[in-house]
């Protein structure tokens, strides 16, 4: 597939304008493509740091995307509850989501598969899958079974309806036991993997609520109104209480000791897709984070 683009400013380099008009890429992508002759300003190969002017006539080729059926694999998953229908549980941090790049085989969609080989027919790609979570983030989710479960559960997703509950350890003491935090998000202007607040972002809300104080933390107890990605991590990052343990948007030195960000998914409720009875599930917190908080509190 070949894009093509009219630069409408001066001494941009070609790598930044591109990463500003496709947002599915990197600038390291956009470079790689480039360094393969794929781009071009006015029909000419350029390279990545190639300055534009006002009126230059930028192309890129995109490679056909290989399609990848995801596959079957032995994973094992901590169920929590299960009927027909739907399936909850207990996510493990460092379990991807679906299959993408660098993990192709190893995710929740994969162990899926291989439990429940009757959900492919759902979805080529997510099976089952309604809501996301970070990587390294642990706690409950729940996946669709059927196409009718499927179908009603992303409907309470995008209605809001369903009520999400996070534990967060943060660095710092907020000055006040609760909050709202309304602060629109979007993908980050330099760095295209991260997000960060933007005025011209997508609405987002996080509530929080102070659980517990430590000397120089804070356990707090997180409910999304919204859920964009990476949406609690970036909120808590602007108001200046980021995650203890997460380098993207917090600190990059771990005093903690973490082997993860402190994030998790502790409760989840919503409507049974075909009784329309409310649940409620809950997972506690891991032995690594729990460890955590005991250690903090035997120091306090």
């Amino acid at each position: 597939m070949k894009k093509t683009f009219i630069c409408a400013e001066n001494g941009v380099r070609v790598d930044k304008f591109l990463a500003a008009h496709l947002s599915e890429l990197s600038r390291s992508r956009i470079q790689q493509l480039a360094a393969q002759g794929l781009v071009t300003v006015n029909g000419r190969p350029a390279k990545a740091n190639t300055k534009l002017s006002a009126g230059m006539e930028i192309a890129i080729t995109l490679p056909a995307a290989v399609e990848n059926t995801p596959v079957a694999t032995d994973i094992p998953l901590d169920i929590l509850f299960e009927d027909d229908c739907i399936l909850v549980l207990n996510k493990p941090a460092g379990l991807v989501t679906h299959p993408a790049a660098g993990h192709t085989n190893d995710t929740l969609v994969n162990a899926l598969l291989f439990r429940y080989p009757a959900i492919a027919a759902l979805d080529a790609e997510r099976p089952g899958i309604v809501h996301r979570m970070d990587r390294d983030t642990s706690g409950v989710m729940v996946v669709a079974k059927t196409a009718a479960a499927q179908k009603d559960l992303q409907a309470q997703f995008k209605a809001r309806t369903v009520e999400k509950i996070y534990l967060a350890l943060v660095h710092g003491v907020p000055g006040t036991p609760q909050g709202i935090i309304d602060v629109p998000l979007g993908r980050h202007p330099q760095q295209r993997q991260k997000f960060a607040a933007r005025a011209d972002g997508k609405p987002a809300r996080t509530r929080y609520t102070v659980a517990e104080t430590f000397a120089e933390y804070s356990l707090l107890r997180i409910t999304l109104e919204t859920g964009r990605t990476h949406q609690i991590r970036v909120h808590l990052a602007w108001l200046g209480y980021p995650v203890a343990g997460d380098t993207v948007y917090g600190h990059k030195k771990n005093r903690l000791g973490l082997p993860r960000q402190f994030l998790h998914a502790h409760q989840l409720a919503f409507a049974h897709p075909l009784t329309g009875e409310k649940m409620r599930f809950t997972a506690p917190l891991p032995p690594a984070l729990a460890s955590v908080l005991e250690i903090l509190r035997s120091q306090r």
